[in-house]
């Protein structure tokens, strides 16, 4: 059996000039890299009515995988393979994951998008373009406190780190500034990994480079001996940080291995941040198609929920239909199958796990007023009873289940979830958020544990607490909330699968990312530098002399 990067490697690519014919960009609208990536200036692309946005999200997320790229890559090409005018648009991958544990991330067998090895790599250099806008403003931010401090920083009250993207725990906490009066203040510090930057928030929240601009001018870098707090806008950054994104804002176009366009921008992990690639990237694929299909990262308590409750306010963006993907093994999984058990039939199990996907359906249907169907990611020794289970357990709810073969088959493994998101489309909806901007930040992290997670209600600690007092003085209240919690389960417990309730979420911190435009609640022990596993797939990765990329998944 061919792997991922083999499989891509066997197909013939298209020029992105011929991609982008596909949907009417303009020649004067490309700026290549190479032959067949791209980035698109979305000031030069037709005026035209917007077509309509189609979410993939999934279940809770397990060892055993979902296959939610790999579904949204498939589905787009069967879009197209039933004469829809489609362009997906994804998010990039981060080099720490790629070389970490999961190895590529540009979706599998024959639903990728190409060329992989780029994508998985340098793309284009948008990562890079974050991180020294990043690690600008850090530098700016502790040469102002060398040269006399005008604006009366705080040095124990630096909220902003640098950044680098790569799974890297040395770096989480370091003392720098070392080696004296010359060398600048010693410092408490840490890094973080480049996608948990609030600067990548900003860039896929943006609408242009102005709004981008002001955004960057809001972050809160730390504050002073009288606590108030101290923006990039007073260091006088945000035009230079600008200059360092003026291309990184722009998305960036490929394909699918059946020559769909895709484009692929911006990368936040929707663990730590809000999961979802750019508006200005979703917002062209709707000017550009009739179906514009994105995803949000991890599960639907996750990814999906900040793509409603964060991006679709900050883009003024509504979906017309909701996929949520599962497999027959991850359902297992969440019944209580240990990972080497999965492939053996077990109905029971899967029964009992069958209460994680029932939640997350009901969530997007009954929350926030979206049609949705499921789409299960078909395996081998997935059994007839398994999937009558679960396609009987969604009817219940009155909720179609499409059996995808798009990691086997293509495009043609997906025509019938195609058929099933055209036909959701055109059913009425009531699209509303989870909770209200005016509510209290207590209030609206209560509901989205009670009406998204399942559980009892919100407890904050005294620093929390006194976080919380803090955001209001500074009128900040109103913003919506990004909550950072394990993607494992819907509580901040990891080991809780399934569908879990009756539990208490601890909200251990509270941040302002001013410019992106939301208040971060951390929870449970999510870390925004992750590090690299006893045996990280970097060690199976290597170049051929003769130039070509092996074992990247």
């Amino acid at each position: 059996m061919k792997t991922d990067i083999e499989i891509a490697q066997s197909i013939r690519m298209e020029p992105v000039t011929k991609v982008a014919d596909q949907v009417d960009i303009p020649e004067n609208a490309l700026e290549q890299y190479g032959k067949y990536k791209a980035k698109v200036d979305p000031l030069l692309l037709p005026d035209r009515k917007e077509g309509k946005l189609i979410l993939v999200t999934a279940i809770t997320p397990t060892a055993a995988g979902e296959g939610k790229t790999t579904t949204t890559i498939g589905l787009v090409d069967a879009l197209a393979r039933i004469g829809k005018r489609v362009v997906g648009a994804l998010r990039e991958p981060s080099l720490g994951p790629v070389f970490g544990i999961k190895g590529g991330a540009a979706g599998g067998g024959w639903a990728q998008v190409v060329p992989m090895e780029d994508i998985n790599l340098h793309f284009t250099g948008d990562f890079h373009a974050v991180g020294a806008a990043n690690n600008l403003l850090a530098a700016m931010l502790d040469n102002h406190i060398y040269h006399g401090n005008s604006l009366n920083i705080d040095p124990r009250r630096i909220t902003w780190r640098r950044c680098v993207d790569m799974n890297d725990r040395q770096l989480r906490f370091v003392v720098d500034g070392l080696g004296g009066r010359v060398n600048g203040t010693p410092r408490e510090d840490g890094y973080d990994i480049t996608v948990a930057s609030e600067i990548m928030a900003v860039l896929c929240l943006a609408a242009d480079i102005s709004d981008l601009k002001e955004r960057l001018a809001k972050i809160i870098v730390g504050y002073t001996f009288d606590e108030k707090p101290v923006t990039a806008g007073d260091l006088k950054a945000q035009g230079a940080m600008a200059a360092l994104l003026k291309d990184a804002v722009k998305p960036n176009l490929v394909q699918t291995l059946e020559g769909t366009p895709v484009f692929i921008h911006g990368g936040p992990f929707a663990n730590i941040a809000h999961g979802c690639n750019s508006v200005i990237a979703t917002r062209a694929a709707l000017k550009l198609a009739d179906y514009a299909v994105t995803e949000a990262g991890f599960g639907a308590d996750l990814g999906a929920e900040k793509f409603l409750d964060i991006k679709c306010r900050a883009g003024g963006l509504e979906p017309s239909a909701v996929v949520v993907v599962a497999t027959v093994r991850a359902l297992k999984l969440h019944g209580g199958v240990e990972k080497t058990q999965l492939s053996l039939p077990d109905l029971p199990a899967l029964e009992k796990g069958m209460p994680n996907l029932i939640r997350h359906v009901s969530n997007i249907r009954d929350v926030y007023g979206l049609p949705v169907v499921v789409a299960v990611n078909r395996f081998p020794d997935d059994t007839t009873e398994e999937l009558e289970a679960i396609i009987s357990a969604c009817r219940a709810l009155d909720v179609n289940v499409s059996l995808s073969e798009v990691w086997a088959k293509g495009g043609a493994g997906g025509v019938g979830l195609a058929e099933e998101v055209c036909r959701l489309c055109e059913t009425p909806r009531e699209f509303r958020f989870c909770y209200e901007l005016d509510a209290s930040i207590e209030d609206k992290l209560r509901a989205l544990v009670q009406k998204i997670y399942g559980g009892a209600d919100v407890s904050l600690t005294a620093v929390a607490q006194k976080q919380a007092a803090a955001i209001r003085a500074l009128g900040l209240e109103h913003l919506p909330m990004c909550v950072a919690k394990t993607q494992y389960s819907f509580s901040d417990d990891p080991i809780k699968t399934g569908a879990p309730e009756g539990f208490t979420v601890t909200v251990r911190q509270l941040k302002v990312a001013a410019g992106a435009g939301f208040i971060v609640a951390l929870t449970g022990d999510i870390m925004t530098m992750p590090g690299l596993p006893k045996v990280p797939a970097a060690e199976k990765i290597d170049v051929s002399a003769d130039g070509v990329i092996r074992g990247l998944f």
